[in-house]
């Protein structure tokens, strides 16, 4: 990798797409391309956590239609990574604002460099809250994501919906300013919300 560049993850089902972008990125020199994830399945979700870029781009269809209006929050729960939405096809205006910029798929190289740019600018400039308490529901789901949980096992423990695990870890993220699961496993075991002793 060329000491300069910033790194790039791809999760386009897409692999034509996909090393199209990647040679772009190979031509121009700026980007790099550090990993490929064709969907969001465990294996890559577990790939994800593991892979340090500056910029995500996402094709919004690896997300099904009900869970797409926050597939940039569930990108947050495992990178602090700009997030770009890749548009394929046709979508809701409304799902495309969670992302920090927008690509679409006719764009030319100068424009996708200049969109990943303003991205990563945008991405150090927004401001951190800092301080707020979290509320005795936000510490459970806190714990239970530092035991490294998934949404859906959350949401069943607690018998409330997917959607609302969601929104209670994005909460979570914006009350201590933590978007890594790393992160929030460190914060949890500071403020002895758990014990390190519960980790096999």
């Amino acid at each position: 990798m060329k000491n300069n560049s910033r790194k790039v993850l791809l999760i386009i089902p897409s692999m034509v797409v996909a090393r199209g972008l990647e040679n772009v990125f190979s031509d121009l020199g700026e980007f790099e391309v550090v990993g490929i994830l064709p969907d969001l399945s465990r294996n890559s979700e577990t790939r994800l956590k593991n892979i340090d870029a500056d910029v995500i781009i996402l094709d919004p269809i690896v997300f099904d239609y009900t869970s797409r209006a926050v597939g940039r929050n569930v990108i947050s729960e495992y990178s602090n990574a700009s997030v770009v939405a890749l548009q394929t096809t046709l979508m809701e205006e409304e799902s495309l604002k969670q992302y920090d910029d927008v690509i679409g798929i006719y764009d030319d190289a100068t424009t996708i460099i200049r969109k990943l740019r303003n991205s990563l600018e945008t991405r150090q400039d927004s401001p951190k809250v800092d301080g707020e308490e979290l509320s005795s529901r936000e510490k459970e789901i806190l714990v239970c994501v530092a035991k490294g949980m998934l949404n859906k096992e959350i949401a069943d423990l607690y018998s409330i919906s997917i959607y609302t695990v969601i929104t209670h870890r994005k909460n979570i993220t914006r009350k201590t300013g933590i978007k890594t699961v790393a992160g929030l496993t460190v914060y949890a075991l500071l403020n002895n919300l758990i014990d390190v002793n519960s980790f096999e």
